[in-house]
This record gives structure tokens, C-alpha cells and sequence, in this order.
């Protein structure tokens, strides 16, 4: 498949998108670091087309108390895959990650 050629202005929007994205993608994980948004919260907002791009491992590791190497083990454990994102989350996988996550 061919890479599309885009104009100039396309290009720009396309990067003030994926800015726009990015904003508030980082939002997102700076209010549930600070407590304004709970865990549960977060996944709920999996149909978001902007936060279920988000990765499972990056939300974990948003969380205090967790760092890279606590998110590669719990992601292991509930067998979830590295490059799992929000809106590729199964039930199961959900309710597992919300249980597992709940009793730190």
C-alpha cells in the first residue's frame, strides 16, 4: 500500500490533529496521576477515539506506585498483550485489569 501524497495544508492539519491528540491523551493520564480521574473512569472512556488509542501499558504505568517493570508484570499476569490498547481491552481482560488494579 502506497503512502498518500498530501498537500502541504493536509500535511499541517494531519500534525495539528495527532498534536491535538497527544494534548489530550497527556491530560488524560496528569488527572488520574493526580486523582481527579479514577481508573475506572479511564477505561470507561475506552470508546473515546482519542483516549482508546491510549496503551494499557501506559496507563498502568501513569498510575503512582507503578513504573515500567510493575506494568510489564501485570500485563503479563492478566495476559494482556505489550501493544494492547483501551479500546482493544476483552471484558474479561477489563474486568481483570480494574481487580487487579483495585487492590494495590
Amino acid at each position: 500500500m502506497a503512502i498518500p501524497k498530501l498537500t502541504k495544508n493536509e500535511r499541517a492539519a494531519a500534525l495539528e490533529k495527532a498534536k491535538a491528540a497527544r494534548i489530550k491523551r497527556a491530560a488524560v493520564r496528569e488527572s488520574l496521576k493526580s486523582g481527579e480521574l479514577t481508573l475506572e473512569k479511564v477505561l470507561e472512556m475506552k470508546d473515546d477515539p482519542i483516549v482508546g488509542r491510549m496503551k494499557v501499558a501506559t496507563l498502568i504505568e501513569t498510575l503512582p506506585g507503578f513504573g515500567k517493570a510493575k506494568a510489564a508484570k501485570i500485563m503479563a499476569e492478566l495476559q494482556i498483550a505489550e501493544s494492547r490498547r483501551l479500546r482493544g481491552l476483552g471484558e474479561r481482560q477489563y474486568a481483570a485489569l480494574l481487580e487487579r488494579l483495585s487492590k494495590k
